[in-house]
């Protein structure tokens, strides 16, 4: 049971979701000046992934989306103190991402040279410089790195606690316990939310739902291509090497694994490429064996300590790793006044981003954070197959051709 406030009948938007997205987006349409904004979600705020993600904040993206949502995003979390009752916790740690081969080498410096295009304060660091810089890693294992030193994290469970005390502030109604069962529609325009505690009469509408998103799609009666799958997170035993100001962020894309520090030890995150989609809970002790090898072969210190904490949660993800930010698509095209948000992987990193974004395509149908042009539902095709190239910097999920269910 919760405590909420009965559904209201009538409403100037309605979020569905309380996750990063549904609860800063809730937030930024009450800040936009609608008077009454309702967010539902079915179980309670931060239920789902938000509460259980690792925090990781960059804005070396590799592209020039994911770089101006990291910005955005970014400098956010870095404001937070003097805007809100309660901040997420960022820390400004500096983050690596180290090259082992010559692909990787000149992929990084394209890369930096577009993010720097794009305002982003990022450089080269030779792999000396890079050994110095990070005295717990093995020195002459990496050919150098690009380097953020804004870049950082915050901590999940603390940013629920930020958007909640935002929403409550700021007279956002918080529905708990309240499942979205479906949209009202009539000449092409929302009308209505329907919930398992009744209908609310709206001209404005956001569908989140992070690893759900693709339910709530089917909720509605549109295909989705979002999915959910398996992510596993890793705190490791004390150690002063592993003290914060020796530990610098880093993250091996080769390998899928990132880490930071986390309790005077080190957290470290990891996702199976060969993993199909779905809700998966339950920690692979055996995938997380393989990947363990990775991290003391870099981290040589890892291999003595024993780890304090362990968890698995489902993330969501896209087929190209970029968000889906557009309204939605019905067969006779997209329905005015509804906008669906997705952040593909990245909702601590690109969270308020794209919760800004939604709330301003919302309202006004387009966004000075970023283009939107090509992130809505429209660069699907049927079997959930992206136009776009696809983030290179980016957790390896399953791609849509190992999940044909993907856009179902």
């Amino acid at each position: 049971m919760t405590s909420s406030p009965p559904l209201p009948r009538r409403a100037d938007a309605v979020v569905v979701g309380g996750g990063t997205i549904g609860g800063w987006c809730a937030w930024f349409l009450k800040e936009a000046g609608l008077a009454e904004v309702v967010l539902v979600e079915a179980h309670r705020l931060g239920y789902g992934s938000s509460s259980r993600a690792a925090g990781m904040v960059r804005a070396q993206g590799g592209t020039e989306t994911a770089v101006r949502l990291g910005l955005f995003a970014r400098e956010f979390y870095r404001g937070q103190a003097d805007a809100l009752p309660f901040d997420s916790g960022f820390v400004e740690q500096g983050y690596f991402m180290p090259c082992f081969d010559a692909d990787q080498l000149e992929q990084a410096h394209d890369r930096i040279a577009m993010q720097q295009r794009l305002g982003l304060d990022v450089r080269w660091v030779e792999g000396d410089e890079f050994d110095a810089m990070n005295p717990a890693v093995s020195p002459g294992k990496t050919l150098g790195a690009s380097y953020a030193a804004e870049d950082g994290y915050i901590d999940p469970p603390r940013n629920v606690l930020a958007y909640a005390s935002a929403l409550a502030v700021t007279g956002v109604t918080v529905v708990e316990g309240t499942s979205f069962i479906g949209l009202q529609t009539s000449r092409g325009a929302v009308v209505g939310v329907q919930t398992s505690d009744g209908t609310v009469s709206t001209s404005r509408v956001v569908l989140t739902g992070g690893p759900t998103l693709g339910a709530v799609g089917r909720a509605a009666g549109v295909a989705v291509p979002a999915s959910g799958v398996r992510h596993q997170v890793v705190v490791t035993e004390p150690h002063p090497a592993l003290a914060p100001d020796r530990l610098p962020m880093v993250f091996d894309v080769a390998s899928g694994i990132y880490w930071r520090p986390e309790e005077d030890g080190v957290l470290w995150g990891m996702s199976n490429p060969a993993e199909l989609p779905g809700e998966a809970l339950r920690f692979d002790a055996g995938y997380f064996e393989a990947m363990r090898e990775r991290v003391a072969m870099l981290l040589p210190v890892t291999a003595e300590l024993g780890w304090r904490k362990a968890w698995a949660a489902t993330i969501d993800y896209t087929p190209d790793h970029l968000p889906i930010i557009g309204p939605l698509l019905q067969a006779e095209g997209p329905v005015e006044g509804t906008v669906v948000a997705a952040a593909g992987g990245h909702g601590m990193m690109w969270g308020p981003a794209i919760s800004k974004v939604a709330a301003d395509l919302l309202l006004t149908g387009q966004s000075e954070v970023v283009d939107t042009s090509d992130l809505g539902l429209d660069r699907f095709d049927a079997e959930g197959h992206s136009r776009l190239a696809p983030d290179p910097i980016a957790l390896p999920f399953p791609t849509a051709a190992q999940s044909p269910q993907l856009a179902g």
